[in-house]
């Protein structure tokens, strides 16, 4: 039985409208791979901070390893991440 993986990811916000569309073009795509957002910004308190402060936060579960790096490597994706500048500085990882 495949076990569930989560996608986490910090974004740096510089163009506030840049990041309004590429929420619209990303949503039904990690849609389309099973994903579903948990937590999409809102407030972070942090309790401990050694290695990064993050800003603004994204939790999103895929069903399994593999429709997440799907998603991660489609095609779609990969146009949409190079076309935002203002995802230069994000931490991301499963």
């Amino acid at each position: 039985m495949a076990q569930p993986v989560y996608l986490v990811v910090d974004v740096k916000i510089h163009d506030a409208d840049a990041y309004g569309k590429y929420k619209g073009k990303v949503k039904p795509l990690i849609e389309s791979y099973g994903g579903e957002y948990l937590s999409r910004g809102g407030e972070i308190n942090l309790l401990e901070n050694e290695l990064w402060e993050p800003t603004r936060m994204a939790l999103v579960k895929f069903p399994d390893k593999e429709s997440a790096m799907n998603w991660y490597n489609c095609k779609e994706y990969q146009l949409v991440k190079k076309s935002e500048l203002l995802m230069r500085l994000r931490p991301v990882f499963l």
